[in-house]
């Protein structure tokens, strides 16, 4: 675990993140490769030349590329061939602490419902600013805590 607190490493990340999430960068219908390649004027035979493999294997190279078929290795070494970055990342769609945030809600929105449901067979119902002050609690204690438990997926209490 990174010896900084996880929330701290989450801001990081975030950082590095948030300029990502903003580019819309769709890859050629036939793949970056053969995209790069032919904008290079580079032939087949001479990208294989440069990755070192028999030339019959770029189509079946950038074929698996662009059905998604191909390895993160086969890619870097392409794109080292054709002195290209390789650039490979998981961009999450909005902010961390949104993700967490959101999540907490749904869990915590579920037990807020069956700790009503339960007070209110008892006829002990609680007001409306209780429970909303509950489910605020509760949210805080978990995104202030371990996040392990957050994603555990629930299980039917009935079956």
């Amino acid at each position: 675990m990174n010896k900084y607190r996880p929330s701290v490493a989450r801001k990081q990340l975030e950082r590095r993140l948030a300029p990502l999430r903003e580019l819309t960068l769709a890859a050629p219908p036939r793949g970056w490769i053969k995209a790069i390649r032919e904008s290079l004027g580079m032939t087949a035979r001479q990208l294989a030349a440069r990755m070192g493999v028999a030339p019959s294997r770029i189509p079946t190279i950038e074929k698996a590329e662009a059905t998604g078929a191909t390895t993160l290795r086969t890619l870097r070494h392409a794109a080292a061939a054709m002195n290209c970055g390789f650039v490979y990342a998981f961009v999450p769609i909005e902010p961390l602490d949104d993700m967490l945030r959101a999540r907490a809600i749904q869990k915590v929105r579920k037990d807020v419902a069956r700790l009503d449901h339960t007070m209110r067979l008892e006829n002990q119902a609680l007001l409306k600013t209780d429970l909303d002050a509950e489910q605020q609690r509760m949210i805080d204690l978990i995104l202030s805590g371990s996040l392990r438990g957050l994603w555990d997926e629930e299980r039917d209490h009935h079956a």
